[in-house]
């Protein structure tokens, strides 16, 4: 006859495996990132409403002098920037072709603001074009929600320092213009045809529609292995999968989208919630692109201004040109759009391609 402690010892081990097969099942799965910090989330929520805040303030202001003038984005109104919003976490590589691209250009039709990893050794740029343009910024992390922060303290940033910003380029240390700065604020701010995806957004000479340019993608492989990426209800009630939406991190918003997302506390509660999915999970290619989907879509194009090759995409990244690639063929077929008349911006180059892009700088890339 076994003993009483022989029994319990010999179910135990027969219990292990099976321990081991419900645990997974049973216990909730440790996330691959560490969540934001309640500090950073303070730091942001006081920037935040300060903009908001202020936005308001100007608002009021304009509506009892003005109201048909205020924000209101026209071809008449010769004041109007472009905010160019850098996020990086190395060295701002092509800042000598920028400081090009904005040579010559007059201060009061562009503002530059730059949020640069402060745990990196960041060498900042000779150029005064640059100089204090850093912004206060916390640390970023690839696929995690710490780059949605980053970007909406760009936007928040950008909308308190000039009521004048009227557009935000978001880019990275990757990026390089496709056009010159001329031809740039000309389709953004000017151009009646840019936007050839939508015909009734413009009659002769006139702009009627203001549009934020963002890519938002309804159907795209593994969507649903990124909606459960934090788990499979998560998301809900505030994001059901059917209102989930990807697509390029890099946008150009309007002014008012700009603050929507500045704006937003319901979705980032979700959005800010540490993956489980370290392959699936990419927050800052589904926050931006959910959030305007679901307040206005009518008033986003769906598509970015940013060109970018997914052909051999290695572990989530792009195709990433070289310099013996860099021609003035490749500037004219990146420029290439079936949506507007052409792309503005390109990514994702090599830090060495700066040699290349600079002595094709004046004769293809800024010659329009």
């Amino acid at each position: 006859m076994f003993s009483t402690p022989f029994v319990l010892t010999f179910s135990l081990l027969l219990s292990l495996p099976i321990l081991f097969f419900l645990a997974p099942r049973i216990l909730p799965p440790k996330p691959h990132s560490l969540p934001i910090s309640p500090s950073d989330e303070l730091d942001d929520i006081t920037l935040f409403n300060r903009a908001i805040t202020l936005a308001n303030s100007r608002a009021t202001t304009a509506s009892a002098t003005n109201p048909s003038k205020f924000f209101h984005l026209s071809s008449k109104n010769p004041s109007l920037k472009i905010a160019f919003l850098f996020l990086t976490n190395t060295d701002l590589h092509f800042s000598p072709l920028w400081d090009l691209y904005f040579r010559d250009t007059p201060s009061n039709l562009f503002n530059i603001y730059i949020h640069a990893d402060p745990s990196v050794n960041i060498t900042r740029p000779l150029s005064p074009l640059f100089a204090d343009k850093f912004i206060p910024s916390k640390r970023t992390f690839r696929a995690s929600p710490t780059l949605i922060s980053a970007t909406r303290r760009l936007l928040a940033t950008a909308l308190l320092d000039d009521p004048a910003n009227a557009y935000f380029a978001l880019l990275s240390q990757h990026c390089v213009p496709l056009h010159s700065f001329t031809y740039t604020y000309r389709s953004l701010l000017l151009s009646p045809t840019f936007d050839s995806s939508d015909p009734e957004s413009s009659r002769i000479g006139i702009r009627l529609k203001y549009k934020s340019f963002i890519e938002i993608l309804s159907h795209a492989p593994k969507l649903w292995k990124r909606y459960t990426s934090r788990g499979r209800y998560a998301m809900m009630p505030e994001v059901p999968f059917e209102q989930f939406r990807v697509g390029s991190q890099f946008f150009a918003l309007t002014r008012r989208h700009a603050l929507l997302v500045v704006k937003d506390r319901t979705l980032w509660r979700k959005f800010k919630i540490p993956c489980y999915r370290d392959d699936e999970c990419y927050p800052e290619e589904h926050y931006f692109p959910t959030l305007l989907s679901m307040a206005d879509p009518d008033g986003c194009t769906k598509y970015t201004l940013t060109k970018v090759n997914w052909t051999g995409t290695v572990n989530g990244h792009p195709y990433t040109y070289r310099p013996p690639e860099v021609s003035s063929e490749l500037i004219l077929r990146l420029r290439q759009s079936n949506n507007s008349e052409s792309y503005l911006f390109a990514r994702k180059f090599t830090p060495d391609c700066l040699e290349p892009l600079m002595r094709i700088a004046k004769s293809v890339i800024f010659r329009d």
